[in-house]
């Protein structure tokens, strides 16, 4: 009996010993697939992604005050590549070239895609997607002016939208035509510049550049082609001026998980034609 007994318990203790073990093996594959857990797989089981836009710009991010929504290029391809992550929603968030850059350093937003063109200076910050619009910043004038070419802007003043690239690409464009004899250190341009021949400030908004255009504070208004459409009227005329060619791409954080698979999604778009459609809807 007393056999039987201690066989028993033996039996017990051994199957309560392989019982731990399977819980604390199945404890340590869990622990290590969490480890393991990348930003695409938390956004297989949806989410939000939140995507800095623009609110002012026409056929691009524009903000319907009334209604609350978005619309525009960007946002459709906002919206799209979301979905191809596997989120399950999109928020916008309002961004201007002031404030965009903080932003997204900071991770008030996730991404950007809002007229932020890929260049030199911002790749050492930031990740980018493949350009999915290609656009030329340019020159606007008030027609009363009968400015037609871009030596009449001689002694003349330029505005353009502080915290966007135009203004130090206006200088490089000018230097090199021999229009002015340029600046030590472009990037590093206050909100009133005075050059050898020519004037450059730099305002706060696209709406208070324009005012000032009307109200002749500035002879000639540079920006995006894209953004221009939104300020031109019949009493406008933009110069057969480039100043140079701006390719817009989502932004991400340098080195980021999102990085990749934005990447990724914006050239599935491009492949497949999804972009080039989008494009086509808003022009």
């Amino acid at each position: 009996m007393r056999n039987e007994r201690a066989r028993a318990l033996a039996a017990s203790r051994a199957f309560a010993a392989i019982a731990l073990l399977v819980a604390f093996i199945a404890a340590a594959v869990g622990l290590a697939g969490l480890s393991g857990c990348t930003a695409t797989d938390s956004q297989q089981e949806g989410g939000t992604l939140r995507v800095g836009v623009r609110s002012d710009i026409v056929n691009f991010g524009y903000l319907n005050e009334r209604t609350g929504k978005y619309y525009g290029l960007e946002i459709d391809i906002a919206e799209e590549m979301a979905r191809r992550m596997g989120y399950a929603d999109v928020e916008f968030v309002t961004v201007t070239p002031d404030t965009r850059k903080e932003m997204l350093m900071n991770g008030e937003v996730d991404c950007l895609a809002a007229c932020y063109s890929i260049s030199d200076t911002r790749l050492e910050n930031f990740d980018f997607s493949p350009a999915y619009y290609t656009d030329d910043a340019v020159i606007m004038v008030e027609n009363s002016t009968r400015i037609t070419d871009i030596v009449e802007l001689a002694e003349c003043t330029f505005g353009a939208m502080s915290g966007s690239n135009t203004a130090p690409q206006l200088v490089l464009k000018l230097t090199d035509l021999g229009f002015t004899s340029g600046a030590d250190d472009i990037m590093d341009l206050g909100d009133d510049n005075q050059f050898d021949t020519f004037r450059l400030v730099q305002m706060p908004s696209y709406e208070e550049l324009s005012l000032a255009l009307e109200e002749g504070r500035i002879d000639a208004a540079c920006m995006d082609g894209a953004i221009a459409q939104t300020y031109m009227n019949e009493d406008r005329s933009l110069l057969d001026f480039s100043i140079s060619e701006q390719e817009y791409g989502v932004a991400t954080q340098k080195g980021s998980a999102l990085s990749q698979p934005v990447a990724d999604a914006i050239q599935a778009m491009l492949d497949d034609g999804t972009i080039a459609g989008m494009i086509d809807k808003w022009n």
